[in-house]
């Protein structure tokens, strides 16, 4: 990198940081100062200013209004990872949670969803898509496959009100007992970005679970479309000391660490931001 490069990246940096000092002065929806009174106040010309901000409104944490200024965006649904004996359980996120029903039908499972829950392509399974909404506003949308033998009676209530796990368990005799579940980085399409209410091509979280009664049997495969500027995914690692690094990195690897850094998975307290 040029020195001129450098220098840039380090100015940005710097104005970044002086406004994620702001933010956390501020509540959600306070303006934060013009682009003119930071450019005048941090001593860096408008694009360097432009660039830092378009950072922070491309992460969730500050939202433009033409014509009206820069302002707090609202606070982040943050997911904490907590461990137990057998891994790692998501206990649920903060704030009010419901649900709007896009789409419920019995269709064929087809090759790839069979094939996830252990059916034939022909056999019958539950298709339901569900928008999910955080104190009235919308966060993520679900598509859920679930095994129709196994719940040929649930009904479109269940979906859209109380907990789906707990009407499995006390109204269809389903007991859910693990999962895996995969978290990648996406965008959200033309449709997706209508029901979501952000623009086209959004940063969005795509999650794929599926999911196992207590008999072994797979019971339902969901992949759900997350807003990147509303959500996100918080735990808490424990560093290995040197002397017992060596023997930590046989349990594998974390993103973002490097092998054997890290010993086990600890609770974490949901932060707001």
């Amino acid at each position: 990198m040029k020195a001129g490069e450098s220098g840039a990246v380090l100015k940005r940096e710097r104005v970044r940081d002086h406004i994620l000092q702001l933010i956390e002065t501020l509540r959600p929806g306070d303006a934060i100062p013009s682009e003119r009174a930071l450019c005048a106040d941090l001593d860096v010309s408008r694009p360097t200013l432009r660039a830092a901000v378009d950072e922070l409104v491309a992460a969730g944490l500050l939202v433009r209004e033409h014509g009206r200024g820069m302002f707090v965006a609202p606070e982040k649904i943050t997911q904490e990872l907590v461990s137990d004996t057998h891994g790692m359980t998501l206990p649920q996120a903060p704030g009010t949670w419901s649900s709007r029903l896009l789409e419920f039908t019995i269709i064929a499972a087809g090759a790839r969803v069979g094939r996830k829950l252990n059916l034939s392509p022909a056999a019958d399974i539950i298709y339901a898509a569900r928008l999910r909404l955080v104190d009235g506003s919308p966060i993520a949308i679900e598509h859920l496959h679930i095994r129709a033998d196994l719940v040929p009676a649930l009904t479109t209530q269940e979906l859209e009100a109380g907990d789906l796990y707990e009407h499995l368990r006390e109204r269809h005799r389903v007991q859910v007992s693990d999962a895996v579940q995969t978290i990648e980085p996406t965008v959200v399409s033309q449709a997706e970005a209508r029901l979501l209410q952000v623009p086209h091509l959004s940063p969005a979280l795509l999650f794929e679970r599926l999911t196992n009664d207590d008999a072994g049997r797979p019971v339902e495969y969901v992949h759900s479309i997350y807003r990147g500027d509303r959500y996100r995914i918080v735990s808490h690692l424990t560093l290995a000391a040197s002397s017992t690094r060596g023997a930590a990195s046989t349990t594998g690897l974390v993103p973002g660490m490097e092998p054997g850094a890290v010993t086990q998975w600890e609770a974490t307290t949901p932060t707001s931001r």
